[in-house]
C-alpha cells in the first residue's frame, strides 16, 4: 500500500511526496484508514519512531476545516521537546495547505509570546499539560468544541505524573469529541483512562502488546558494580561510531559519568533536572547534529526526546520498572533501521533481565565484555576504514606534495604505514596495555558441591584455531557450546593470536571440555604452558584423556614450567588473573 491508496487530500499527498514518504508505516495503514472512515475512539499501541505522528496527524488534518478559526484538534505530549516536535511535523504535513494555524504551547518559553499566537484562534494546539491548564485559566484557550483530542506518548505522561492534569483537561472537552490514544506500553493506569473518558474504542496495535521493537538487539554485560564506568568505556571504544544515548538513574550518577567520559577525551554531554531550559536547548542542539556522540541522561530529562539514526542505548542502570526499560530501548532500532540496547548489570541483576525478557517476549544476549586486545583491534581497523574513505582534495593539498614526499622519501612503505597508525594510534595501546579482566563469573548455585572449586582458581588452555580461521570471542563461544553442548561453562579472558586462541576456564570444568573436544577432527584443545596446574587429579584425568585420542600423555610432576622462558616468550600466559597489574592500578582501572 502507498499513500497515495490512503484517500487523503490532495495537499496533504504532495506534502507527504516532498518529504520522501512513499509507503506507510505498519501503525499508519492501519491508523490513517480507520480515523478517517470511523466515528469512534482509538487506542494505538507501538514502539515510539513507529511513525505515529504522520499516523495521527495525516487523518485530523484531512478531516479539520482550516476555514473555521476555533480550536478543533488538540495534541498533549509530555514533554517540550516532543511537543516541538510534532508541530513541527504538522506543519510540513499542511505546508501545502491555505489559512491553517498550527501553534505548540509549552513551559520554558516566555507565556507573553504564546499569548500573542493565541490571540487569532489556531485550528490545532499541541501543548504539553501543565502550560495549557495554565492558558485554559487565563481565558486563552477554549476547548468546548473540540473534534479531536490526541493524547501522544499517553503512558510517558502517567509516569511524569500527568494523571491530574490529564483528567482536567478531559473535563474542560466536549463528549463529542473524538479521542485518539498513542502509548508504547499498556500499563493499568491508560486502560483505566480508556474505560473511563473513552467511547466504544478500538485498540490496534503493532506487535504484540508490551512487546519491544524487532529492530533493536538486546545486549547485557555482567561486571563488578566498581567497574561499571570502565565497562562502559569499553562498550563505547568497541564502537567507534556509536551515536547513543546512556541512561542512569540519579541526577549525580548522570554528571559523574557525562564528566569522566568528557575528561577522557570523549564526545559527551549530560542532560539531567538541574539545567536550564537554555542550557538543555543548547546540549540537545548538539546532540541532534552529532557534535556530541553520546547523551548521559536520567530518564525524566530524556522523556519525549525525538532524535533519528541512534545507533545505541546504553543502560548504564537497568530502571526498576520493566515499561521504563521499553522506553529506552525503543529510541533506537526507529525507522525501519537497527539498534541495540546494552545493560550493565552485576550477577544479582539477572532476575531483572529475566522479567524483562518475559515481558518484552526477547532474548537479551549476554556478551563478554571486551579485552584490552579486542578494543585495540577493533580501533586499529576503524582508523584504516576512515582513512581509506577519506575524501581527498588533490588540488588543495598539491602544493604541499612535493615537500612531503621529499620529507618521507627516507621512509619505506611499511615504515609510513607503522608511523601513521602508531601516531594515531598509541593512546590506546598505552591505555589498553596490560588491561584488566572486567568478566564476572557467575557464583555457584547455592548447596553446590563445586563452591570451593569455584572460588576464583582458573586454568589457562588453548586451542587451534585463531586469527587464521578469522575466530572472534563470539565464535570461540558459540564453537565451546555446541561442542559441549553446556552453556553453563565459563569462558573468561579470551585472546585471540594467530594460530591460537587462549582463554580460562574453572579448574572443575577442564576435564568436562577436553573429553568434549576428544573426537573433534582438526581441533585441538590443550592446556597452555605456565598455566597454574589445578590438582595432580585433574593433571592425571587430562593425561589420560590425551593417551585415548593417542597423543603421549604427561608424566606426573613433569609439567615442566619454564616459567622464565614461557614469560618471555607468551607474556599472556602468566598474566595474574585475579589482581589488576600495577599499571592498570596506576590507571585507576
Amino acid at each position: 500500500m502507498t499513500f497515495k491508496e490512503l484517500n487523503l487530500k490532495p495537499e496533504l499527498l504532495s506534502a507527504v511526496e516532498e518529504l520522501g514518504f512513499e509507503y506507510p508505516t505498519p501503525v499508519q495503514e492501519k491508523t490513517i484508514p480507520f480515523v478517517l472512515t470511523s466515528n469512534s475512539d482509538l487506542v494505538s499501541l507501538a514502539q515510539t519512531g513507529t511513525g505515529k505522528t504522520a499516523a495521527f496527524g495525516l487523518p485530523v488534518l484531512h478531516l479539520i476545516d482550516p476555514q473555521i478559526r476555533r480550536v478543533q484538534a488538540l495534541v498533549l505530549a509530555p514533554t517540550r521537546e516532543l511537543c516541538l516536535q510534532i508541530s513541527k511535523d504538522l506543519k510540513n504535513y499542511s505546508k501545502n495547505m491555505s489559512g491553517l494555524a498550527i501553534v505548540p504551547l509549552y513551559g520554558g518559553e516566555d507565556i507573553r509570546i504564546q499569548l500573542r499566537q493565541l490571540d487569532t484562534s489556531p485550528q490545532i494546539l499541541v501543548a504539553t499539560p501543565g502550560r495549557l491548564i495554565d492558558l485554559i485559566e487565563r481565558g486563552k484557550v477554549k476547548l468546548d468544541a473540540l473534534d479531536f483530542l490526541i493524547l501522544d506518548e499517553a503512558d510517558e505522561m502517567l509516569n511524569m505524573g500527568f494523571k491530574e492534569d490529564i483528567e482536567t483537561i478531559l473535563e474542560q472537552t466536549p463528549d463529542t469529541r473524538r479521542t485518539l490514544l498513542f502509548s508504547a506500553t499498556m500499563p493499568k493506569e491508560i486502560a483505566n483512562i480508556a474505560r473511563r473518558y473513552m467511547k466504544d474504542f478500538e485498540e490496534i496495535t503493532i506487535g504484540a502488546r508490551n512487546s519491544a521493537s524487532d529492530n533493536v538487539a538486546h545486549i547485557y554485560y555482567i561486571a563488578q558494580a566498581r567497574h561499571r564506568y570502565l565497562v562502559l568505556k569499553r562498550i563505547v571504544d568497541m564502537n567507534p561510531d556509536i551515536y547513543g544515548i546512556v541512561f542512569c538513574r540519579t541526577r549525580q550518577e548522570t554528571k559523574e559519568v557525562a564528566e569522566k567520559l568528557m575528561q577522557d577525551g570523549y564526545n559527551a554531554d549530560a542532560l539531567h533536572g538541574d539545567l536550564s531550559q537554555a542550557q538543555r536547548d543548547t546540549v540537545m542542539a548538539k546532540f541532534r547534529v552529532r557534535n556530541l556522540q553520546l547523551l548521559v541522561a536520567t530518564d525524566v530529562a530524556a522523556r519525549g526526546l525525538d532524535v533519528n539514526n541512534l545507533t545505541h542505548v546504553i543502560n548504564y542502570n537497568l530502571p526498576d520498572d520493566v515499561e521504563v526499560y521499553t522506553h529506552r530501548s525503543g529510541r533506537t532500532g526507529r525507522a525501519n533501521k537497527k539498534g541495540v540496547s546494552m545493560s550493565i548489570i552485576h550477577t544479582k541483576e539477572k532476575f531483572k533481565i529475566r522479567d524483562i525478557e518475559k515481558m518484552l517476549r526477547k532474548t537479551f544476549e549476554r556478551q563478554a565484555i571486551p579485552n584490552g586486545l579486542e578494543v585495540c583491534k577493533k580501533q586499529l581497523f576503524h582508523l584504516i576504514d576512515r582513512m581509506q574513505k577519506v575524501e581527498v582534495d588533490e588540488e588543495q593539498i598539491a602544493p604541499y606534495m612535493k615537500q612531503i614526499v621529499k620529507q618521507l622519501e627516507y621512509l619505506t612503505k611499511e615504515d609510513l604505514l607503522t608511523r601513521f597508525v602508531s601516531l594515531e594510534f598509541n593512546r590506546f595501546l598505552n591505555y589498553y596495555k596490560d588491561a584488566e579482566d572486567l568478566n564476572v563469573s557467575e557464583a555457584p548455585a547455592r548447596g553446590s558441591q563445586k563452591g570451593d572449586a569455584r572460588s576464583g582458581r582458573r586454568i589457562r588452555l588453548k586451542i587451534n584455531l585463531g586469527e587464521k580461521q578469522a575466530m572472534t570471542p563470539k565464535r570461540i563461544l558459540g564453537i565451546i557450546n555446541d561442542v559441549t553442548g553446556d552453556k553453563s561453562i565459563s569462558i573468561a579472558s579470551i585472546e585471540i593470536a594467530k594460530k591460537f586462541t587462549f582463554f580460562d576456564v574453572y579448574a572443575d570444568q577442564v576435564e568436562r571440555l577436553m573429553e568434549a573436544f576428544l573426537h573433534q577432527d582438526g581441533i585441538e584443545l590443550a592446556e597452555a604452558k605456565g598455566s597454574k596446574s589445578y590438582s595432580a587429579a585433574s593433571n592425571r584425568k587430562t593425561e589420560r584423556a590425551a593417551q585415548r585420542k593417542g597423543e603421549p600423555g604427561r608424566k606426573r610432576g613433569g609439567s615442566g614450567r619454564k616459567s622464565s622462558a614461557t614469560k618471555s616468550e607468551k607474556p599472556w600466559r602468566n598474566r595474574e588473573r585475579n589482581a589488576p597489574s600495577s599499571s592498570a592500578r596506576r590507571k585507576g582501572k
